[in-house]
C-alpha cells in the first residue's frame, strides 16, 4: 500500500500543475508587428477611377490582425503618407488605457516619415473587428482592415468549428481622392460628392465591366463557414445576402448572439458581424451581394457589390437575378430585425462565466446622455454638424495628454456643453463630458439626419435597449428590452429617430463618442467622455507610454509624471515593396511573429510528470 504522505504529495503537485496550466493559459502572447502605410496609384479596384488608394504593407485592404483573447499585440506603424496619421481599432475597448486608443483627444499622429509602436491588449474581448485611419479623412482611402479575438481554447464556443473563416470587408468607395472630397466638405459652394460605388475587400462588383477584378470564396459542399462581415464604408448602410442560403447569426462586435437564420441583414457604418452559411445547395457558384439602405439601386449598378461563392468541383458560374434583400426603404423592418438580435445568455465568450451573468435589468441608472445628432449650422462660411448644438472643434493637443499633464487648462473645459439637453446657441467647441466611474449611463441617440446614422463608443461596449421612431420621451423606457440586449459598440440610428443604449462606465480615460458616418464626423458630430478614477494605482489605468507623443502644448511631462521617450524613427516615405500580390485577399493565419511563453511549454511538461 502506497504511502498516504506519498498520495497526498502526488496529489498536491497535480493541483499545483493543474493551477498553474490554467493561470498559464489565461494569459496571452505577445504579438509584433511591423506596419508601412503608403499611398499607392497602381492599385485601382474600379478601371476608370484613377485615385491613390493607402495601403499597408502594399496590401489593400490591410493585413488581417490575428489574435486571441488577452493576447498583447504590438503594431509599430511606419507614415509613409505626406501629412499625419493616426490608427484606431473599432470595437477594441483598450481597458484601462486610453492611451492606446488612436483618436485626436487620446494621442499625437505620427508625422509623416516617422513610426510608432501601439500596445493593444486584447483584455477580456472576443469576436470581430476592424482598424482603419481615423483623422484627415483618410479612411475614405482604405487604410482599413479585419481584427478577429479568437477564443481561448478553455472557452466553450457556441456553435461547432466551421471549415474556415472568411473576412468581408464590405464598404463604398468615391470616385474621388480623399484629399479631393475633403477639401469639398462643408463648402459653402454646394459641391458635395457622395460615394459611387460598394465594394467587396477591396473589389469592384462581379460582371461590370469597369472591375479589374472580383472577390471569390471557395467552399466544400456540405460543409460550414463562418463569415465575419465588417462595414468599412463612410455613408452607406447595406445589406448583405448570399443568393440561395441561409445566414446563421451567432456574433457581432464580441458578443455572441442568439442565433437566428436570415435571408440577409442589415449592416450600418461601423458595424461586425459573424454568420455561419453551410454550403447546402448544388453544386455551383452563387451571388455574393452588398447593396445600400435608402438608395434607389436600379439605375446605380455600382452601388451593389458583387462577389461570388465558388463550390468546389463547380463549372457553373453564377446565373439569375440577383437575391432580393430587405426593402432598402423599409425602416420598419431594418428595425424589426435589430431588435431580434439579442444576446445569448448562456453562452460564455472571453470568460467561462455566461453572458447572461451580467444582469442589466436590475442595472442602476445614474446618468442620463440625451444627444441629437445631425443638427447642420454654418460657422464662417463652413458646414459643421453638431451634437445638442455644439460642433466639436478639435484642440492641437490631446485631450488625454493635456488631461494628464496640464489638468485640461487651456484645452478644453469640462462640463462646459450639455450632455443631456440642446445648447441654445449654435457653437463650435471642444465637448467633453464627465462619466462617472463604475456606474451605469443611459445614452439616447437622437437622429435629426434624413439618413440612417451610426454612433460608435470607444473603450466600452453598450446594451442596446431601444430602438424607435420620432422623438424619445421618458416613456420610450417601456419600449425598451432589458431582458437580453446585445453589448456592441456601434449602433445605428433610424432617421428622424432615436437609440437608447445602457453603458457601464468602468474603464477609466478620455473616450471618443462620435458618427461612424465619415463625414459627420469629420464635421463635428462628435465628443468626449472623461471617466475618471482618482486612484492612481496603475492596475487602475495605465499611465502613459514609455513611447509617448508629444504636440500642442505639452512638449514633456512635469518631472512627476516623466517618462523616458526615445525619439521615434525617421526614414524614408518611400515605403519597402510588398511581400506579395496588393490585391491578395488579408491572410486567414496569425499575423507577425508570435512570442510562445516558454513557461507554458515547461509547465505542460511537469504537468504530465506529475499525472
Amino acid at each position: 500500500m502506497a504511502n498516504l504522505s506519498d498520495v497526498a504529495c502526488r496529489l498536491s503537485c497535480k493541483v499545483w500543475f493543474w493551477c498553474m496550466f490554467l493561470v498559464a493559459i489565461a494569459g496571452g502572447e505577445d504579438v509584433f508587428l511591423e506596419w508601412h502605410v503608403a499611398l499607392d496609384t497602381t492599385i485601382k479596384p474600379i478601371i476608370s477611377v484613377n485615385k491613390p488608394v493607402i495601403t499597408i504593407n502594399g496590401l489593400f485592404p490591410g493585413p488581417l490582425l490575428n489574435s486571441t483573447t488577452n493576447d498583447i499585440v504590438h503594431v509599430n506603424v511606419f507614415n509613409h503618407l505626406d501629412e499625419p496619421l493616426l490608427m484606431t481599432w473599432n470595437g477594441i475597448q483598450q481597458r484601462l488605457n486610453s492611451w492606446q486608443d488612436g483618436v485626436s483627444g487620446t494621442n499625437c499622429p505620427i508625422q509623416p516619415g516617422q513610426n510608432w509602436t501601439y500596445d493593444l491588449k486584447m483584455k477580456d474581448q472576443i469576436g470581430s473587428f476592424f482598424y482603419f485611419p481615423s483623422t484627415n479623412f483618410q479612411k475614405a482611402a482604405g487604410g482599413f482592415g479585419p481584427i478577429r479575438i479568437n477564443n481561448r481554447i478553455v472557452i466553450r464556443v457556441p456553435f461547432p468549428k466551421p471549415e474556415d473563416e472568411f473576412d468581408l470587408l464590405i464598404g463604398d468607395w468615391y470616385n474621388q481622392s480623399y484629399k479631393e472630397v475633403r477639401s469639398q466638405l462643408g463648402s459653402s459652394s454646394g459641391q458635395h460628392n457622395t460615394p459611387t460605388w460598394i465594394l467587396i475587400n477591396g473589389k469592384g462588383p462581379f460582371g461590370n465591366p469597369l472591375t479589374v477584378a472580383h472577390e471569390s470564396f471557395t467552399a466544400s459542399p456540405g460543409k460550414t463557414y463562418r463569415f465575419r462581415i465588417s462595414n468599412v464604408g463612410t455613408t452607406f448602410s447595406l445589406n448583405f445576402r448570399i443568393q440561395n442560403h441561409k445566414l446563421l447569426l451567432v456574433e457581432t462586435e464580441g458578443s455572441y448572439t442568439d442565433q437566428i437564420l436570415l435571408d440577409s441583414l442589415d449592416v450600418h457604418v461601423g458595424q461586425s458581424y459573424s454568420v455561419l452559411v453551410t454550403m447546402d445547395q448544388n453544386v455551383a457558384d452563387y451571388y455574393i451581394v452588398a447593396s445600400p439602405k435608402l438608395v434607389d439601386e436600379t439605375n446605380q449598378a455600382s452601388l451593389v457589390a458583387v462577389a461570388v461563392l465558388h463550390y468546389n468541383g463547380s463549372n457553373t458560374p453564377p446565373n439569375g437575378p440577383l437575391p432580393k434583400g430587405l426593402d432598402p426603404f423599409d425602416i420598419l423592418s431594418s428595425m424589426h430585425q435589430a431588435k431580434q438580435i439579442r444576446w445569448n445568455l448562456t453562452a460564455g465568450a472571453a470568460r467561462p462565466n455566461s453572458q447572461g451573468s451580467f444582469n442589466i435589468s436590475k442595472a442602476t441608472i445614474s446618468q442620463n446622455f440625451n444627444l441629437h445628432g445631425g443638427l447642420a449650422a454654418e460657422f464662417n462660411g463652413i458646414l459643421g454638424y453638431t451634437v445638442n448644438n455644439v460642433s466639436y472643434l478639435t484642440p492641437d493637443t490631446p485631450l488625454k495628454l493635456a488631461d494628464y499633464a496640464l489638468n485640461g487648462s487651456g484645452v478644453y473645459s469640462l462640463d462646459k456643453y450639455p450632455a443631456n439637453y440642446t445648447f441654445p446657441l449654435t457653437v463650435k467647441g471642444t465637448f467633453v463630458v464627465s462619466g462617472i466611474h463604475k456606474a451605469y449611463a443611459e445614452i439616447v441617440f437622437v437622429n435629426n439626419h434624413e439618413a440612417i446614422d451610426s454612433w460608435h463608443l470607444d473603450g466600452f461596449g453598450f446594451w442596446a435597449v431601444g430602438y424607435g421612431n420620432g422623438s424619445w420621451t421618458p416613456q420610450s423606457r417601456t419600449e425598451y428590452n432589458i431582458i437580453n440586449p446585445v453589448v456592441r459598440s456601434t449602433v445605428q440610428v433610424y432617421p428622424k429617430g432615436w437609440t437608447a443604449v445602457y453603458a457601464y462606465l468602468d474603464n477609466p480615460g478620455m473616450w471618443n463618442l462620435r458618427s461612424q458616418i465619415l463625414e459627420y464626423w469629420y464635421l463635428g458630430q462628435e465628443l468626449y467622455i472623461r471617466v475618471y478614477d482618482p486612484d492612481p494605482n496603475p492596475a487602475k489605468e495605465r499611465p502613459p507610454p514609455e513611447n509617448l507623443l508629444y504636440c500642442g502644448k505639452v512638449h514633456t511631462l512635469p518631472s512627476v509624471f516623466s517618462v523616458p521617450a526615445p525619439p521615434p524613427l525617421s526614414f524614408q516615405l518611400t515605403p519597402p515593396a510588398p511581400e506579395r500580390d496588393s490585391a491578395a485577399t488579408p491572410n486567414p493565419q496569425k499575423s507577425g511573429t508570435t512570442t510562445l511563453h516558454i513557461h507554458r511549454f515547461l509547465l505542460l511538461v511537469g504537468l504530465l510528470m506529475a499525472l
